[in-house]
This record gives C-alpha cells, structure tokens and sequence, in this order.
C-alpha cells in the first residue's frame, strides 16, 4: 500500500489565498471599469453639464435631439451624474455639424473654469470657414489642419479621438487627421503651459458670437 505523506498548511496559505483573491477582483473591477462606454448626452436636456459662467444665456440648448451651440464666448464641461467626471485614456466619438463662420472645439484632459479658455487640456479643433486657418481635424497649436477643414459645413461627419498613453489621435469620418505622440519632457506652446496630457473631462466651446455648431450622438469609452 503506498503511503502519502501530507505537511500541514502553512498558516501563511490562508492569507496568500486571500490576497490573490483581492487582487482578481480588484483586476476585474478595474477592466470593467476602463471598458465602460458612457453615454454624454441624453439628447432632451444638459443633465451631466455644467456651463460656465461667462456664457450668456441661450449658448447651449437642446432640440430635436441634437446639443445645439448658439454663440458664445464660453465653455460646457461634461461633469457626468456625480459632478466628478474624469478620463485618462478613452476612445471619444460625437457627431458635429458645423454651419459657416463657425468657430468651436472639443477639449480633453481639461477642468471646470467659470470663465476664459479652458487652461488645462488640449482641444481638437472644430471650425470649417472661420476667419481662423486653424480647421476642423487639428490638435490646436500642436497639430494643425490649416485653410482646408477635414469636414466642410452644413453636413454631419463623426469626429473620434482616441488617447492611450502618450499618444494622441484624431479621425473625421475615418479618415486620421493627427496622430501626435507627447514627448518626454514636453515643453507646451507659449502662453498654453496646462497643453499637456493627464486627466480630466471633456468641454465644448462656444468660441464666439457667430458660432453655430450642433453636437450628437456623445459617446465616450475608457480604454485601460
């Protein structure tokens, strides 16, 4: 008859077991939570945004499903239902119309301000005939599309960012415009020192009287 012979557990095993426990939950939390897709905008109200102050009044309204931008200077920032949204690397789509002289931008990585040009982020620009050469498709400052824009105006085209890392991306209709890698020890252009990536939400800018610029279909999802 063969013996086996058995050696009392540890008293270490039971705590090892426990920890690796812990630790898959917590791995499988957090890749739920970095695929989660959050839908921005309901389409009947501005539930989960938060303008800033300086935007007179009627710069952002809803109708007809579609987040419609009506002069300006201002900002709306995506503060989701709990007031503390925040991203670091997603994949962002939203359907944009813009109407001519139109002058608007989609910022990531930035913060709530009450007034001025959002400090923090970088915006991805969203302008087919303004009198600014800067148009749609453009990492601001970093990356321009000059005098031709990637989308022209009075027709709906996707606008899809994706930040993983360091790296930078934009499409228009899938056709990619930038793809920008932040390099180490990046130096921000002049007078623009919070251009940087980090953190942060999402904002639409109202840039000016004349804007006129419709927004759909907001969709953001956080990437590991």
């Amino acid at each position: 008859m063969r013996l086996v012979k058995c050696f009392p557990m540890s008293s270490s095993a039971p705590l090892r077991t426990t920890l690796l426990a812990t630790a898959a939950l917590f791995l499988s939390s957090y890749a739920a939570f970095a695929g989660e897709t959050v839908q921005m905008f309901d389409g009947k109200s501005l539930a989960g945004w938060k303008a800033s102050k300086n935007s007179p009044e009627g710069t952002y309204k809803v109708e007809d499903g579609v987040l419609q931008i009506r002069g300006g200077q201002g900002h709306l920032f995506f503060v989701g239902a709990d007031g503390k949204a925040s991203f670091t690397n997603f994949d962002f789509k939203a359907k944009v119309k813009t109407y001519p002289g139109a002058n608007s931008g989609l910022y990531f990585h930035t913060a709530y301000e009450d007034k001025g040009w959002p400090s923090q982020g970088y915006e991805c620009q969203v302008n087919g005939s303004h009198k600014d050469i800067k148009r749609t498709g453009g990492l601001y400052a970093i990356r321009d599309v000059l005098n031709t824009p990637a989308a022209p105006d009075n027709v709906w085209f996707e606008y899809h960012i994706r930040v993983e890392g360091k790296r930078i991306q934009i499409w228009i209709d899938g056709k990619q415009t930038v793809d920008f890698t932040e390099p180490e020890g990046w130096t921000p252009p002049k007078n623009m020192p919070g251009r940087k990536l980090g953190n942060g939400t999402f904002a639409i800018q109202a840039h000016d009287p004349g804007c006129k610029v419709d927004y759909k279909d907001l969709v953001v999802e956080r990437l590991p």
